[in-house]
């Protein structure tokens, strides 16, 4: 699927082009990066290491057979400032109407509105793939993220006490859903 949208945000030196796309491998340095920032600086993902070009092949792989969508945020000159996907949230068949989704915006860009706008996409793209349920996992102390999903009709549903350990310190995930009106008529096979 490729993504025609092309918007304005203002930013800090007035508006900025940004148009929404459909991410592909070519993508996967920036994405990357921005992961990588996420590893390292804050508890937006609880792993350690940075991922390897590697786990990045694995990443999108899993993506297209499983026909997730990788949507993405780039300026003029192709520079992605942000994206978001979504993925099983667990691998029994009864969860199959149910996603995890997760958005990233490169740091330069944050509090300009384009988490927000991943989130409208992945909203409308799970809905058009009759999935049922959307479930952000978010460090508990990410106030920005969490209050950005409520925004969105998402209700937290629970928190998980000290569920992991990094930078020397305890984590609790806060867990929301989305529920949405798809599909019309599920059926368990």
């Amino acid at each position: 699927v490729q993504f025609k949208n092309c918007k304005y945000f203002c930013g800090n030196k007035g508006k900025i082009f940004m148009k929404i796309i459909s991410c592909t491998p070519a993508y996967a340095s920036q994405i990357l990066d921005i992961f990588n920032d996420a590893i390292l600086n804050t508890t937006a993902l609880y792993d350690y290491k940075p991922w390897t070009m590697e786990t990045m092949k694995t990443w999108f792989d899993t993506k297209e057979v499983n026909n997730f969508p990788v949507i993405g945020i780039v300026d003029e000159h192709d520079k992605l400032l942000g994206f978001g996907s979504y993925g099983m949230f667990r691998v029994r068949p009864a969860y199959k109407y149910t996603i995890e989704n997760s958005l990233y915006v490169h740091r330069d860009f944050r509090g300009k509105g384009l988490g927000k706008v991943l989130l409208q996409e992945i909203i409308k793209h799970a809905s058009a793939q009759n999935f049922h349920c959307i479930v952000a996992v978010i460090d508990a102390e990410n106030d920005t993220s969490i209050n950005l999903h409520k925004k969105f009709g998402f209700e937290e549903v629970g928190t998980f006490k000290q569920v992991g350990f990094k930078f020397d310190k305890w984590l609790d995930a806060t867990f929301l859903q989305l529920t949405l009106t798809t599909p019309e008529f599920p059926v368990a096979d």
